[in-house]
């Protein structure tokens, strides 16, 4: 019998790459989205139960992050619901450096069913999708991050430990904190895109203030801009500079580097003015 996989934000940068490969396997998946069949929505508890039925295994993110109020909450309530519905493993996105994911992965953990933890640093893609996409097409991408180092990690490993840890045996209980292979500034970073685009991208260090309210100018709801600034203050203080080498070892291979992630998102065209 072919097992059920639920992809919880199946349209998302991490759940979409982890949809596709899973679908790559021949294996059952459904997605969630608020105009999905049925439709998924963390605001509405009841449109919770209808995506669960029938599923063995989930790979769950939250949106817009666990860091947002209530989120403990949510994320109790969908485990206990998963739990009753059977479900055999919940694997959790996980983001490295919160002290509010890290309460939601105990939530995870203590559940009563099998469980996997993905604690990731920085998404590489945030550059070329969602939030700083539009700032490295302007030349200019402004943060509140001083000189701080980050393990930038590529969310095609995410996926692709996701999917190791879903289908295979071995990783029921464990916590895995993914970067990747080398830390970089920011600056750096802007200079492995400007090198793999051949336009000039730079960084520019600005405060929490100056960039939550540049980001509502720009069209973020300003709750998640909110959210966004509150998150970058914290772990952008230092606290996630050292890399690991949890990616290598569930796949067997290291972590991509932040200047071949450059390479390959140049080469889609996805920076061009």
């Amino acid at each position: 019998m072919t097992t059920n996989f639920l992809v919880v934000g199946g349209t998302g940068k991490t759940g979409r790459r982890v949809a596709d490969r899973l679908r790559e396997r021949g294996l059952g998946v459904r997605i969630t989205s608020r105009r999905g069949t049925p439709p998924f929505e963390w605001a509405d508890r009841a449109t919770w139960a209808p995506v669960l039925a029938g599923v063995d295994a989930v790979y769950l993110t939250y949106y817009p992050d666990l860091v947002v109020p209530g989120a403990a909450d949510d994320i109790r309530a969908f485990a206990e619901l998963a739990v009753a519905h059977g479900i055999r493993h919940l694997v959790l996105l996980s983001g490295r450096g919160e002290p509010e994911a890290e309460a939601c992965e105990r939530i995870v953990a203590a559940a009563g069913t099998g469980w996997t933890v993905l604690r990731c640093a920085w998404f590489a893609q945030n550059f070329s999708e969602h939030f700083l996409l539009d700032a490295v097409r302007g030349g200019e991408v402004a943060l509140p991050a001083g000189t701080v180092t980050e393990p930038f990690l590529d969310v095609r490993d995410i996926a692709d430990v996701a999917v190791r840890v879903l289908t295979e045996p071995g990783h029921t209980g464990r916590l895995y904190e993914l970067t990747g292979p080398r830390l970089l500034s920011f600056a750096d970073a802007a200079a492995d895109i400007s090198a793999a685009s051949g336009r000039d991208v730079r960084y520019v260090p600005v405060s929490v203030a100056e960039y939550a309210a540049a980001a509502v100018e720009y069209g973020v709801p300003e709750d998640e801009a909110e959210a966004l600034t509150e998150l970058f203050g914290r772990v952008l203080d230092g606290r996630n500079e050292s890399v690991t080498h949890d990616v290598e070892r569930v796949l067997g291979r290291p972590a991509t580097d932040f200047a071949d992630f450059a390479r390959d998102a140049a080469a889609t065209g996805v920076w061009a003015r």
